[in-house]
């Protein structure tokens, strides 16, 4: 996050767009709040596109309400949210970078296309 004008959050846009005024919600702390700008490298932005990595400034936000790994979303439109499972399929690619047998209540961290997730294999 960067600091000067306000809570800007930082990082890639992976689904959707993003833009000013937009309300989006932070997971997993649920604060909802309205986008007020978006910028890449310093240059103010209409719209960001999935693969932009960009800085927001948002609205009434303290830096002690989000936190690094967050997740933003559209609060209109599907907002994220936590979870307490998840399915997913592991390739054998994955699966052969570990040296570890895969067996109940064997863990590693996986990384997905939104974060860095604790996955638990049963």
């Amino acid at each position: 996050m960067s600091s000067g004008i306000g809570t800007v959050p930082v990082g890639r846009v992976e689904t959707g767009t993003l833009k000013a005024g937009m309300i989006v919600t932070f997971a997993p702390v649920n604060v909802t709040t309205e986008v007020k700008s978006v910028e890449m490298h310093h240059t103010s932005l209409e719209l960001a596109h999935p693969g932009d990595n960009v800085g927001f400034n948002v609205k009434n936000v303290s830096v002690k309400d989000v936190r690094r790994g967050n997740v933003a979303g559209d609060s209109k439109n599907d907002p994220p949210k936590e979870t307490e499972e998840f399915k997913a399929q592991v390739t054998g690619d994955t699966v052969c970078k570990f040296p570890h047998t895969f067996n109940a209540a064997f863990a590693k961290l996986l990384l997905s296309t939104c974060s860095i997730l604790a996955s638990y294999f049963c």
